[in-house]
């Protein structure tokens, strides 16, 4: 008689749980687990992660097999095509039971559709959710290794100090000149990395954002643009893109690198508010000393990021909306709220 010896897939839980990482990842992992989402040993966690994160997503597995807490893991190529059309039943079916999730991936081209789905559940259920779009290796050796009790306390003095403001100018040396108003019923937000049930936020966090009112000027991005340009074109410091913005929209925008020029144009003119400033962000990540060329770290920068399209209306009060959202950073910035100076050449003048 002849046995014959079945052999079965590993599960995606058995991936996260057994795919090799660097050691280094832990301390990061065990930043966002214990210190940023705080996660209890009695809640539940939504994990979501792909197959090119997926050694970041072993080092956020660990730490919640450390803890004890009940997970359950997803790799989307697993479950469904890529780029994603729409996110998979099954991922925001697991998430309708949790308290928390996170969201390790690396987006493509017309996937921010699926991530919407997945943060209309969160911000309906009020999770605490970390979204690590794009997130890097090196990401997880600088970023999520910053001191986010420090970050959170200078991102809650930053905002005590905005969101009262009427308008803040910005400049830097090499030719950003911006002001922006703002309107008393646009809510200000702190996303430092410490992650509430009211806000949602980007790992690493550091960031104080609003809707504004209006802004007025230009703003030279020679950090990087945001989505999957940011990927393409990484760090634009050899090939800035000038953005001339009037009365909140863009009029007309300028690179050597034509076609990072087309298709930031193309981007934003997709839709009717596509090129409307729809956030006006202060980075307050002190422990990011430099632009890598990814806009989840990037973002998080010491000075101002902005974003045309969509303004997070459901956090803001902003009464408009679009189906697209693209970041842009500078570098090195002077900033004055309410003719105050808060920071000079990138450093920030307020005492810690």
């Amino acid at each position: 008689m002849c046995f014959v010896l079945e052999t079965f897939p590993m599960t995606m839980r058995q991936q996260l749980l057994s795919t090799h990482y660097p050691a280094e990842f832990s301390e990061g992992a065990r930043n966002a687990v214990a210190t940023c989402l705080r996660i209890q040993r009695e809640e539940k966690v939504t994990l979501i992660a792909d197959r090119i994160t997926l050694p970041i997503a072993t080092a956020l597995a660990d730490e919640l097999e450390r803890l004890g807490c009940p997970w359950n893991g997803f790799i989307l190529e697993e479950i469904a095509s890529r780029p994603l059309t729409a996110m998979p039943e099954a991922v925001l079916a697991d998430m309708e039971s949790s308290q928390v999730s996170i969201f390790a991936v690396q987006v493509q081209t017309n996937e921010l559709y699926s991530r919407r789905q997945m943060t209309t559940v969160v911000n309906r259920r009020k999770m605490r959710h970390a979204h690590m779009v794009n997130i890097t290796p090196q990401i997880m050796l600088e970023g999520m290794r910053a001191d986010f009790l420090s970050v959170d306390r200078l991102s809650q003095k930053v905002l005590d100090k905005v969101s009262v403001a009427r308008k803040i100018h910005a400049t830097t040396a090499a030719g950003t000149d911006i002001e922006a108003t703002f309107l008393p019923e646009y809510k200000w937000l702190k996303t430092s990395g410490i992650i509430s049930q009211n806000k949602w936020g980007n790992l690493p966090g550091g960031e104080v954002f609003t809707a504004p009112g209006e802004v007025n000027g230009t703003f030279l991005v020679d950090g990087v643009v945001g989505d999957y340009l940011c990927a393409r074109y990484g760090s634009l410091a050899e090939h800035p893109l000038t953005i001339q913005i009037e009365r909140n929209r863009i009029t007309e925008c300028h690179s050597k690198n034509r076609q990072l020029q087309e298709e930031f144009w193309a981007y934003t003119h997709t839709d009717e508010n596509s090129d409307r400033v729809g956030e006006f962000a202060i980075g307050t990540n002190i422990g990011v000393h430099r632009v890598i060329g990814n806009i989840l770290q990037d973002e998080k920068f010491p000075g101002i990021h902005i974003a045309f399209g969509d303004p997070y209306g459901e956090h803001t009060g902003a009464p408009w909306s679009s189906t697209t959202h693209i970041d842009v950073v500078g570098l090195g910035f002077n900033i004055w709220v309410d003719d105050e100076p808060m920071m000079s050449e990138g450093k920030f003048l307020i005492p810690r």
